[in-house]
């Protein structure tokens, strides 16, 4: 029987999706895909399987700058569970020790403030970092230790939202900078209330601006008609809100498009947002009055704003 191929098209926008338990970042973006019948796609920062929460997706020209999601801060809502760590810091691997939890509510409160700012994470061993071109959780799965080197992350925010102690389970609302592997923060925080921990499970509740409070199901879109599917798209420039704005006329608007520099005298040093009579343009790195195009939107052939 010779299967019938969906025609692909072209969207752009951003899908806040809330990503289920169970299904990776990519099963979760190729079932959107397949949804909208979008012809290009990608996420923007991966969430674990055992992982829910906020996952936003890039459709079109929304790829082209998915980069400032990635390096967006990130917000989760943890549930740590205190005297048990296991081989992964999480509920998936096998138990590796238990321990007593004697500790109180004000002892752990304290802890949790002294994880806020600047602080160093070893990485997992069972993690998708890449030494000498293999991922770290294929030398973990082979039983072989490689060198993990400690980086620095930032946790903006730490706060107890529930702690139950019968359970020893306590509910965490997390702020931090990307690359912050929350299932090393259980297991540190569990380490200096020496009793150990692991994350029982993770929720992200928001991203680079975005909240999950906005954000719909995959089984959601399943019920939905195409054209309520495509009204709940984020614009494209929705990605760029945290951006200082550059707005240009339209002879610039013809010369961004074409990859050319722009003469912006007085306009401060950093990256800009660039608009053209409220159309979205791009991003342009903007240094000693001169911008310069990083990423640029394609546009139709025939452009209204194109001088005459």
């Amino acid at each position: 029987m010779t299967q019938v191929r969906i025609p692909r098209r072209l969207i752009d926008g951003v899908l806040l999706l809330d990503k289920p338990v169970g299904l990776s970042s990519n099963a979760a973006l190729q079932r959107a895909k397949r949804i909208y019948r979008a012809e290009k796609a990608g996420h923007t920062g991966t969430l674990d399987p055992l992982a829910s929460g906020l996952l936003p997706l890039c459709f079109g020209e929304a790829t082209k700058f998915a980069q400032l999601l990635l390096d967006a801060p990130k917000r989760y809502t943890a549930t740590v569970r205190f005297g048990v760590s296991t081989e992964t810091g999480d509920t998936e691997g096998a138990i590796r020790a238990t321990h007593p939890v004697a500790f109180g509510l004000a002892e752990l409160e304290a802890i949790l403030r002294s994880f806020i700012g600047r602080i160093a994470q070893v990485p997992p061993a069972y993690s998708a970092l890449k030494f000498q071109g293999r991922a770290y959780y294929e030398y973990a799965r082979a039983g072989q230790v490689i060198p993990r080197a400690a980086r620095d992350v930032e946790i903006h925010g730490l706060r107890l939202v529930e702690w139950s102690a019968p359970d020893a389970v306590a509910v965490l609302d997390v702020e931090c900078s990307k690359g912050t592997y929350i299932r090393v923060l259980a297991e540190d925080i569990g380490d200096a209330l020496g009793c150990g921990a692991h994350l029982a499970a993770l929720r992200r509740t928001a991203t680079g601006g975005y909240s999950v409070a906005d954000a719909v199901s995959l089984a959601d879109l399943d019920t939905m008609s195409d054209a309520d599917c495509l009204s709940i798209l984020q614009p494209v420039e929705s990605l760029v809100a945290d951006l200082a704005v550059l707005v240009v006329d339209a002879t610039d608007a013809l010369r961004f498009r074409q990859g050319r520099a722009l003469d912006v005298p007085g306009c401060a040093d950093g990256v800009h947002a660039v608009f053209g009579r409220d159309r979205f343009l791009g991003v342009a790195a903007v240094a000693n009055g001169v911008a310069q195009p990083r990423r640029v939107v394609a546009q139709p052939s025939s452009m209204a704003d194109q001088p005459a």
